[in-house]
């Protein structure tokens, strides 16, 4: 746990305190944990400190559970009509409490990596902070481009539809996560039930929050459209994308690519929008080449 200027994030570490850091971003509603240990050891046994954060409002990190209930279809309704919409936060705030992190721990330069609405934040921590960031990598992600293909119905009504309360049913509600995960799994490699389940019950033994994840479902909608943020970003950038990711089609990769200078997109077949352990050693190393590269270069 670190006090900043902000909120208290909770994080844990592997790896040497002087080795470079490298700090991982969750996705929505996601928790540190899953950025799995053996990836976590993995990249700190080239050479790293890994960082692995809780975003506010999720897992042990600070929640905002004063804020107003909020209701999505009333606030997207109020934004399509032009109007002012007040909201705990933002992205912005978000990537701020990763550079409060780095300020808090005297961290002056770091290697950032996100995946999915982590991989937006990490984008925002190197536009905000360039002179910090010695790369970035975000993973399965986005620029907010509205012009991008949109996600697959259905996996959309999954992220958004509530879940069944855990504390009434935890069969229904494992069973409800295990459906979107499976929904969202790669063709590559057949579905880990049994590593899903694990982390799901993890994750519900260490904070449930549908309120946190909704509150981050608004600041992405919120933050919208980052390409003109993009263009501040000096670090080399590899991008990771799967080829058949329902959530954030390929094509958010590729544009997240295209509008950052230098980037290279590495799209990984068969994966959609997860990195399952059978793919974790593989997306482990393509990252371990790109820090290498980027600390040499």
């Amino acid at each position: 746990m670190t006090t900043n200027q902000q909120i208290s994030l909770f994080y844990d570490a592997f790896g040497i305190e002087t080795n470079p850091a490298v700090v991982l971003i969750p996705g929505l509603g996601g928790h540190n944990i899953s950025w799995t240990e053996d990836f976590c050891q993995q990249i700190a046994k080239a050479g790293f400190y890994i960082i692995r954060i809780d975003n506010r409002d999720a897992g042990l990190s600070p929640h905002f559970n004063d804020s107003p209930p909020i209701d999505l279809n009333e606030l997207v309704q109020k934004l399509q009509n032009g109007e002012k919409v007040e909201v705990p936060y933002t992205l912005f705030d978000m990537a701020d409490d990763v550079i409060h992190l780095l300020n808090s721990l005297s961290i002056n330069k770091a290697h950032v990596i996100g995946r999915s609405m982590g991989g937006i934040i990490a984008q925002l921590v190197a536009a905000k902070a360039p002179e910090r960031i010695i790369s970035l990598c975000p993973i399965m992600s986005s620029t907010g481009n509205p012009s991008l293909p949109q996600s697959e119905p259905d996996v959309l009504d999954m992220l958004i539809r509530p879940s069944i309360n855990p504390k009434e049913d935890i069969d229904g509600y494992l069973n409800g996560q295990l459906v979107f995960y499976r929904r969202i799994s790669s063709s590559s490699c057949p579905f880990d039930e049994e590593y899903y389940r694990d982390y799901i019950l993890q994750a519900l033994a260490r904070n449930y929050s549908p309120q946190g994840t909704t509150r981050q479902i608004v600041a992405v909608i919120v933050t919208g459209d980052i390409r003109p943020y993009l263009v501040n970003i000096t670090a080399p950038t590899l991008v990771i994308h799967g080829s058949i990711d329902p959530l954030f089609p390929l094509a958010a990769g590729q544009d997240i690519a295209h509008n950052i200078a230098n980037a290279t997109l590495e799209i990984i077949d068969g994966m959609g929008h997860e990195t399952p352990p059978a793919l974790n050693s593989n997306i482990a190393n393509l990252i371990i080449t790109h820090l290498q590269n980027a600390s040499h270069s």
